[in-house]
């Protein structure tokens, strides 16, 4: 039987040097921005942030040069990226494109694509979604129906795409299609594609969640016409471009930072009453934090050494949701303090947010039934 892989993983002086200049940036940009709304994290929407972001060279960090990038390493990336979030950077307006876009342009995309795309990307000025998901199959990508159906010059598309973040703010979405069927392999037949969000025949319909925001999205294709040169990678490569992508996207730490900023408060509220018959919750709340931490950094290393850690990758994805969706729970068994929504303390309001966005935090990335089905096929269980 195979097991998992997660050997120990120092950050280099380099990253930890990174990090007191993402401390110094951010303790001067977030200081009028309320901890409700900081508490959104890599859900948070700026464009405008974004951009500073990208001035400073903090998007595409480890993209080559000749394309906008900075060429620094993963782990350099990753301690960025794990103080934005510590603090709550609204990051979300260029979440997706440096994330994982970018990466797949680099690793599938033609050279025409990578010129076009990527500068832009890393100024922060062009942003990007994923299309994966859609009506009755969630996140089953072998289940995928959308079609693209070969033309002149091109590929007719017609189909639904769902739960799709940020659609409505996107410039490209990176899609997935069926160009081809075969009802023995359906991991088969499918192909991604660079899609221009303003190509006639698309209609972008915001969804609200619990919280009353919308950053989710249907997307609906109506003979929309994709040109042969938006075509990313090759013809029915898309289930290994895809699986290779989703590495990236299920390991990084807003896997488990998504409810940080309560713990924070958590910890605040606590100390202001005195109470501390809590300690010994928060010890153990604390210790599960940081060995998931450990757990990640271990995945960034991995894939800084070129790597593709699916399983281990959707191990931390998988624990990390269940880590994030325990929290508002404990928080408002351990202060006491109703959540709110709109009104009352910093806390009570933060963990009124978290308690209804944390439903949704095993679904996106991937639903926990598919994550374990990924871990039992590479356990070889199924």
């Amino acid at each position: 039987m195979q097991t998992f892989r997660f050997d120990p993983c120092r950050l280099p002086p380099e990253a930890e040097a990174l990090r007191g200049e993402v401390r110094a940036f951010l303790s001067d940009a977030l200081t009028d921005i309320p901890p409700v709304v900081r508490a959104q994290t890599w859900s948070g929407y700026d464009p405008e942030f974004s951009k500073k972001l990208g001035a400073k060279g903090w998007i595409g960090m480890t993209w080559p040069k000749k394309y906008g990038g900075h060429e620094r390493n993963a782990l350099e990336r990753y301690v960025m990226l794990e103080e934005m979030l510590a603090a709550g950077a609204p990051v979300g307006a260029h979440w997706i494109g440096d994330r994982q876009s970018g990466q797949l342009l680099l690793r599938f995309g033609t050279e025409e694509q990578r010129q076009m795309i990527l500068p832009k990307a890393a100024k922060g000025e062009l942003l990007f979604c994923i299309g994966m998901s859609e009506p009755d199959s969630g996140s089953d990508l072998a289940a995928t129906r959308t079609k693209a159906e070969k033309t002149d010059g091109g590929w007719i598309v017609n189909g639904t795409k769902l739960w799709t973040s940020n659609a409505h703010n996107a410039h490209y979405m990176i899609a997935l299609f069926r160009t081809n069927f075969d009802p023995d392999n359906k991991h088969a037949g499918l192909t991604q594609f660079l899609v221009d969000l303003t190509t006639p025949g698309i209609t972008i319909r915001p969804i609200k969640d619990l919280t009353g925001n919308a950053h989710f999205n249907e997307v609906v294709f109506e003979d929309v016409f994709v040109p042969d040169n938006m075509m990313v990678g090759s013809e029915g490569n898309g289930w290994t471009q895809v699986t290779a992508e989703l590495a990236y996207e299920r390991s990084g730490p807003e896997r488990y930072l998504s409810s940080f900023l309560l713990l924070t408060e958590l910890i605040r509220e606590l100390g202001r009453t005195g109470d501390t018959s809590a300690d010994a919750e928060i010890g153990r709340l604390v210790a599960h934090l940081v060995t998931l931490r450990q757990m990640s950094v271990s995945i960034a290393g991995l894939l800084e050494a070129g790597e593709n850690p699916i399983q281990e990758a959707s191990v931390v994805k998988d624990l990390g949701a269940l880590y994030e969706q325990e929290l508002p729970v404990k928080a408002h068994e351990l202060a006491g303090v109703e959540p709110m929504v709109g009104t009352g303390s910093d806390y009570a309001q933060v963990l009124g947010f978290l308690t209804q966005a944390s439903v949704s935090f095993s679904l996106r990335g991937g639903t926990r039934e598919i994550l374990r089905g990924i871990i039992a096929r590479g356990l070889g269980l199924r």
